[in-house]
């Protein structure tokens, strides 16, 4: 694709002429100067431009689009992936999952969440919302790989003073971290689990946290019936009331998943202004029985985006193909196929997606960060295109994106990802020494 040299192209920002490429219907160039946002795009920019570019990139008809944002992953459990599967959800968690995590350790979450940098650079996603553990050893990873992440630690006290206190400084001390690294790319939030898993006063410690702070908020929110009845039992109320009692609901605030939201709950969602990041696969392999209700909450003027849930619930991070599933789920259990149609899709991977996570615009214009990425359209997905965003959402996967470019810095170029073999070796070493460790104690 690249009509120069490639060798110095990846790592530091580089001035880069983007050519013949297709961006909201019409054909573009696009110039990046050496800086963290587009300098300039339209038709025919390269004759101002080319004289500056160190690196001209032939898009040879690519479509170009804004990097996708995943937002709810919890990165390193690609090192999970196809370790238990086809399982009840509490089964799931309680005999497979958390006696696995419980051998975490730092270097496992640094090698996982590089592998899924690399697998969110390959399928065109150049920002994501994560929560987990150890996650001073994952943002190590993200200011290596070159990608933006909002990164919270997995608060959960089960009601316990002692544990709380815990939690409440493993939390200050992340926003700590991240702070002291200075990198743009790389933002904290509060990362309070589930109102199952935090109590009250856990809620209002993130809630107020947040906000002296000024950062994020990232919680799951009614992915179960189950949880639901048991908010009602427990608290007298249901789930979003109880958050929002709490001051979890704010502009600041993703709630992952929400399928078990009643009307009522999206309305207030959308006036407390929170991102609902929808699931659909990770939420139909777990057999949540019900798909989040989106005609409701786009009505309500919540801001509904998308994310992939961690690998060991999807076993995927491609987030075109949680593009897809997220429209087909939609108009397959509301009995509707109008409903989220293939632009508001795509949309909810682009510019919802970055709304959510504060990352710019997910627009590609002058001044906008320059995350982009172009996916070829000389591959049978893309043939023939009658509609780019027809074949976007429900033909194409992320192979079929070829570069990657993530605040103004090349990641991957003709499909190639520099020190991609390291990463892969790393992690499988990774993988199955955390299996070995919980297996032999």
């Amino acid at each position: 694709m690249t009509t120069t040299e490639t060798s110095d192209i990846f790592g530091t920002k580089k001035s880069v002429l983007i050519t013949n490429v297709v961006a909201d219907g019409r054909p573009v160039d696009i110039f990046i100067d050496a800086a963290e946002t587009i300098t300039d795009i339209g038709r025919d920019i390269r004759r101002r431009h080319r004289g500056e570019a160190e690196f001209v990139i032939d898009g040879n008809g690519a479509l170009a689009l804004a990097g996708l944002a995943n937002t709810h992953t919890h990165a390193a459990m690609t090192l999970l992936r196809g370790y238990a599967d086809d399982m009840i959800l509490q089964d799931w968690l309680a005999r497979k999952i958390w006696p696995l995590e419980a051998h975490l350790t730092g270097e496992d979450v640094y090698w996982g969440t590089k592998l899924a940098c690399l697998e969110m650079i390959r399928t065109g996603t150049t920002a994501f919302n994560d929560m987990y553990f150890q996650m001073e050893s994952a943002a190590k990873a993200v200011d290596e790989t070159g990608i933006r992440a909002m990164l919270s630690y997995g608060f959960i006290d089960l009601g316990d003073a002692e544990k709380r206190e815990h939690e409440c400084k493993a939390t200050e001390a992340l926003a700590t971290h991240i702070k002291k690294m200075d990198n743009p790319r790389i933002r904290a939030a509060a990362g309070p689990h589930a109102p199952y898993t935090v109590s009250p006063e856990g809620l209002k410690w993130c809630a107020e946290f947040a906000k002296e702070q000024q950062i994020g908020i990232h919680i799951h929110l009614s992915e179960t019936e189950k949880e639901v009845n048991d908010c009602v039992s427990q608290h007298g109320k249901r789930p979003a009331a109880l958050l929002d009692e709490c001051g979890i609901l704010t502009p600041r605030t993703i709630a992952a998943h929400g399928c078990w939201l009643d009307d009522a709950e999206c309305a207030l969602l959308g006036k407390r202004g929170v991102h609902v990041a929808h699931n659909p696969t990770s939420n139909m392999k777990l057999a949540t029985h019900r798909a989040m209700p989106y005609p409701q909450l786009a009505s309500a003027g919540a801001n509904v985006c998308l994310g992939t849930d961690g690998c060991a619930s999807n076993n995927s991070l491609d987030l075109f193909g949680e593009v897809k599933c997220a429209a087909l789920l939609q108009k397959f259990f509301w009995n509707d196929p109008t409903v989220l149609p293939a632009p508001a899709a795509l949309e909810m991977a682009t510019t919802n997606g970055a709304k959510a996570l504060g990352f710019g615009t997910g627009t590609l214009a002058a001044g906008a960060p320059a995350d982009i990425i172009l996916v070829s359209t000389r591959t049978p997905c893309n043939t023939p295109l009658h509609n780019a965003a027809s074949n976007l959402v429900y033909s194409c996967s992320g192979a079929a994106v070829e570069t990657t470019i993530c605040n103004g810095r090349v990641l991957m170029l003709d499909r190639e990802i520099p020190g991609e073999p390291d990463i892969l070796k790393n992690a499988t070493r990774s993988a199955a020494g955390l299996v070995k460790r919980a297996q032999t104690r």
